[in-house]
């Protein structure tokens, strides 16, 4: 069956092929036999028919943050253009297309005093991010964003477009919500929306070559133990290049930082805070009250493609030891660079929600990201396994594994994913939907 005359659909060699398949991960290379463009959920219906029908493999873009690895032909459905935003201000929701970015839902948010529950990179598609559970700038004081969904509209590998509740079909909610793309492709979902429109956040930066890192993590993880579930926070150090596109500041230098999220009051933020301004001087101190809409400077994330591996591993517990060797592995002395992060869990991402987003009793998150521009991925993956080898995880999320599709061990513990599987065999029992991080079958 040819769609061409009728859809948007581009082959390797045709004009826009590249532009197409072109997304914010440059590190791994996506290339379809057929790409549709899709504007909606016909043309998603038609593009699943179409690789059902050919036995060929789908796989789902919107801005290409949390590719799994390299792929070569099958079907690729493009959803940037599904980008409709509708809030609904007296039910405190959100509809969005497959293709929204969370910047463009903050700023219609804001406008009604309310806010989404996105991450810290505003380029990164709310839906696909919302799939592998969301974990956000506010996420200890209200969960994951997989949490507050209301319904989705799924395209499942029958053709069928189903407009999913917990009501209508409770274990397919379930596993859309953690589960990934493993299960469909979703055109559109409702999520909850929060009334914030201002915060006291920001981070604090120092040098760490002149503040020992060590003694930073030890007063950080103590610090924690003193806050409130509504302070959502974070350390991170990385070791900046020395080049000339970087401000002069910046440039070679080891950043230790710790960032901070409170939708409390200035005064008691500052009083949060003042422990750690205490710790030495800082190269800088962006903690201040701020509206929403400037949430993104927190983590300020960079906005441009890039080349990345990234993992992480959830620990009950933060062994500060081994969070220290692993700074000190990844610090200066390290060959390439490494941006390492660690999120203080807990809070309401302890609450049992009805979705498969697992490791709910993890009281923190470690995150190593690797720039792969001019780097050997096979070494970079040597550098994480000693790194994530330091700490006795529970396992991996979904949100943060970065190019490392041929490793799906850890994603969930083994009742959510002989649970998933099930579902699988159900809706997907060809497994046309693999080109991610898949669940596997029960047999």
């Amino acid at each position: 069956m040819d769609f061409t005359a009728q859809r948007l659909v581009f082959r390797a060699g045709d004009e826009g092929y590249e532009e197409e398949i072109a997304g914010f991960q440059t590190g791994f290379a996506q290339r379809p036999e057929i790409v549709f463009g899709a504007s909606s959920a016909d043309d998603v219906v038609a593009a699943v028919s179409y690789a059902a029908d050919a036995g060929l493999p789908v796989g789902v873009q919107a801005t290409g943050h949390g590719l799994p690895g390299d792929a070569e032909g099958g079907v690729l459905i493009s959803t940037r253009r599904m980008d409709s935003v509708r809030v609904d201000a007296a039910a405190r929701t959100v509809t969005v297309g497959a293709g929204v970015r969370w910047g463009r839902v903050v700023e219609a948010a804001a406008e009604h005093g309310l806010a989404p529950l996105n991450g810290s990179a505003p380029s990164v598609g709310a839906v696909s991010y919302t799939l592998g559970g969301g974990l956000g700038v506010l996420a200890r004081e209200f969960g994951y964003a997989a949490d507050h969904v209301r319904w989705l509209d799924v395209v499942t590998a029958d053709g069928a477009l189903r407009h999913v509740t917990p009501e209508t079909e409770p274990e397919l909610f379930w596993g859309l919500l953690g589960g990934g793309a493993n299960l469909g492709v979703v055109t559109a979902l409702e999520i909850g929306l929060v009334p914030v429109a201002r915060l006291y956040g920001g981070a604090i930066e120092f040098d760490g070559r002149e503040v020992d890192p060590a003694a930073v993590l030890r007063a950080y993880e103590a610090w924690t133990r003193t806050v409130p579930d509504g302070l959502t926070s974070s350390v991170a150090a990385l070791v900046y290049p020395d080049m000339p596109q970087l401000p002069p500041h910046l440039r070679g230098r080891y950043l230790v930082t710790v960032r901070v999220a409170y939708t409390g009051s200035e005064a008691a933020g500052e009083r949060l805070v003042a422990p750690l301004r205490e710790l030495g001087p800082a190269v800088s101190d962006s903690l201040r009250e701020m509206p929403y809409t400037d949430s993104h400077t927190i983590h300020s994330d960079p906005d441009f493609p890039h080349s990345y591996y990234g993992d992480s591993v959830v620990v009950r517990e933060l062994d500060v030891a081994a969070a220290c060797e692993l700074f000190a592995l990844t610090g200066p002395a390290a060959e390439t660079m490494h941006v390492v992060q660690i999120n203080q869990l807990g809070g309401a991402l302890a609450k049992p929600a009805g979705n498969a987003v697992p490791y709910r009793d993890a009281g923190w998150l470690v995150r190593v990201l690797s720039p792969l521009d001019g780097t050997d991925v096979d070494a970079v993956r040597a550098v994480q396994a000693r790194a994530f080898g330091l700490f006795a995880g529970e396992g991996r999320l979904l949100n943060f594994a970065f190019g490392a599709g041929d490793r799906t061990d850890g994603l969930y513990d083994a009742g959510t994913r002989k649970r998933l599987a099930e579902l699988k065999v159900t809706y997907d029992p060809a497994n046309l939907f693999r080109r991610n991080y898949g669940v596997g079958t029960t047999g």
